[in-house]
């Protein structure tokens, strides 16, 4: 339990506003609770800015849990790569995709490559890059091939 403890402490404030999350110790180790997910998921430097994203998306920007997909599996070629986040339109189509990072990792041209990758087979309206501390988002111009950035994701609307 003292390993709990230190490594909750160890978890620092993000750029992001205080959410209520649920905890447990799981085999020695911390687990937090993911609502999108409904189970409790070991909580990693990375896992600590996805679960602080989802809470933004859902209670400031007001996206329904039910248009939020959380680590799954997406096919580029041959290759099989995890998405963080995906937020869907109600249509189907795919809103805005999200790449976290630890917080200690810095938000680099690497970075932008991997979600523009993701985003060759996605083909999102809106992509955000974020370690937590720094956040960046972009709104995608498919005609100009471009994407542009913005100060901040619109608040989810109705289409």
């Amino acid at each position: 339990m003292l390993y709990s403890l230190v490594f909750l402490r160890s978890m620092i404030d993000l750029n992001f506003p205080k959410y209520n999350f649920r905890f447990k110790n799981s085999q020695n180790k911390i687990a937090v609770f993911d609502e999108l997910r409904k189970k409790f998921i070991i909580l990693t430097p990375e896992e600590w800015v996805r679960q602080h994203c989802t809470q933004f998306l859902i209670q400031e920007k007001e996206f329904p849990k039910s248009l939020i997909n959380v680590e799954k599996q997406l096919k580029l070629g041959k290759l099989t790569k995890r998405y963080d986040v995906v937020v869907y339109n109600s249509d189907g189509s795919i809103h805005l995709i999200v790449e976290c990072k630890a917080p200690h990792i810095k938000i680099t041209q690497n970075v932008f490559d991997q979600i523009a990758q993701y985003n060759m087979t996605l083909d999102a309206d809106f992509l955000m890059v974020t370690n937590g501390l720094s956040h960046y988002y972009c709104k995608m111009n498919y005609e100009a091939g471009e994407y542009e950035f913005l100060p901040e994701i619109p608040a989810y609307k109705l289409a």
